[in-house]
């Protein structure tokens, strides 16, 4: 039999089908972090975040002891669209509008353009400038473009693994991601910004 630590995801999630309470541990810690990383840029506050992570592991417990977990694809994906859907119950029970107000813990804070960028002290000052402008006009899209755009560009999921996550189409994530791209040009000129990278 094969060591937990050398199995798939996949094969984790199976194995705690199967009884073995160990193999979800492993997969709650291979999966915590991009998962709470994800909830936490949609919702904008880490309480709020918790919250939604802890749930999102409760719903996925409770799916894999009704067998309704088929491994079809990636676990990860399939925890995504659990992530993605308790999110929605959430914004629904907010009944919140379509755009989030910026907060001062902007999670994408934690990005350290010096790790992606090289150059001249000036040319990071710049970039570094060009990187804190484009988050502030990110936490003004609505959630389903920000999304879309966090999913593509942080966590470099296919259009196809978005259309996945979030229960749409391909052409629906294609179509937030151009709206997003369009609404982003608009607001950095309203704003007088210029995003050019040195």
């Amino acid at each position: 039999m094969k060591d937990l630590h050398d199995m798939t995801d996949e094969e984790l999630a199976l194995s705690y089908v199967d009884g073995n309470n160990r193999a979800f541990d492993l997969l709650l810690e291979r999966t915590k972090d991009r998962l709470f990383q994800y909830i936490q840029f949609v919702v904008r506050n880490k309480d709020i975040a918790e919250d939604i992570f802890q749930e999102t592991f409760l719903k996925a417990i409770a799916k894999l002891n009704h067998g309704l977990y088929r491994p079809c694809g990636k676990f990860s994906g399939w925890m995504m669209r659990i992530a993605h859907n308790a999110v929605m119950d959430w914004f629904r029970e907010q009944k919140s509008q379509n755009i989030i107000e910026p907060t001062k813990g902007n999670d994408l804070s934690n990005l350290n353009p010096k790790d992606i960028l090289y150059g001249f002290a000036e040319a990071e000052y710049v970039n570094e400038q060009v990187l804190r402008d484009v988050r502030r006009i990110m936490d003004k899209l609505p959630p389903s473009q920000r999304e879309v755009v966090f999913m593509r560009y942080y966590q470099e999921l296919s259009f196809k693994e978005i259309a996945e996550t979030t229960g749409v189409s391909i052409n629906t994530a294609l179509g937030r991601m151009r709206y997003a791209i369009i609404n982003m040009r608009r607001i950095a000129k309203e704003n007088n910004v210029v995003l050019n990278m040195m």
